[in-house]
C-alpha cells in the first residue's frame, strides 16, 4: 500500500488486547475528541465563515489563492465539503490546500477540562 500522506503512528499500530482488571471486566474509558482541523470543522457544521486556501501550482502568476465565503456541510480527514447559500454552489477541496477560516461568531470548541 502506498502512503500518500505521513502518519507517524502507521508503523506503531498494533492489535494490543484490552486490559481487563479482576473481575475481568474492560474498563471503559471516555473517548475524548482530538482537536485535528476536520473535527473542529464538523463540529461547527452550518456556521458561515470564510474559507481560506492556496495552491503550489497556480495557472497564472499570483492567482494560487482563493476565499470561499459559505458554510462546512461536510469534513473528512482529507477534505471539506463547503456550500454558499445565495448561489447554491457547493465546493470539494483537499485539506492540503486548506490555509484558515475565518467566523463571524464563537465557535464550538472540545471541552478542555482534564
Amino acid at each position: 500500500m502506498v502512503q500518500y500522506y505521513w502518519n507517524p503512528g502507521y508503523a506503531q499500530q498494533q492489535m494490543v488486547p484490552p486490559q481487563t482488571n479482576i473481575q475481568g471486566n474492560v474498563p471503559t474509558t471516555p473517548f475524548r475528541e482530538q482537536s485535528y482541523i476536520e473535527n473542529i470543522l464538523r463540529l461547527n457544521r452550518g456556521k458561515p465563515g470564510v474559507f481560506h486556501f492556496s495552491f503550489e501550482h497556480a495557472v497564472e502568476a499570483g492567482k494560487n489563492t482563493i476565499a470561499v465565503t459559505g458554510m462546512v456541510e461536510a469534513a473528512g480527514r482529507d477534505h471539506v465539503i463547503l456550500s454558499q447559500a445565495n448561489t447554491g454552489r457547493r465546493y470539494l477541496f483537499p485539506m492540503i490546500y486548506f490555509d484558515y477560516a475565518e467566523f463571524p461568531e464563537e465557535l464550538n470548541y472540545f471541552d478542555q477540562t482534564p
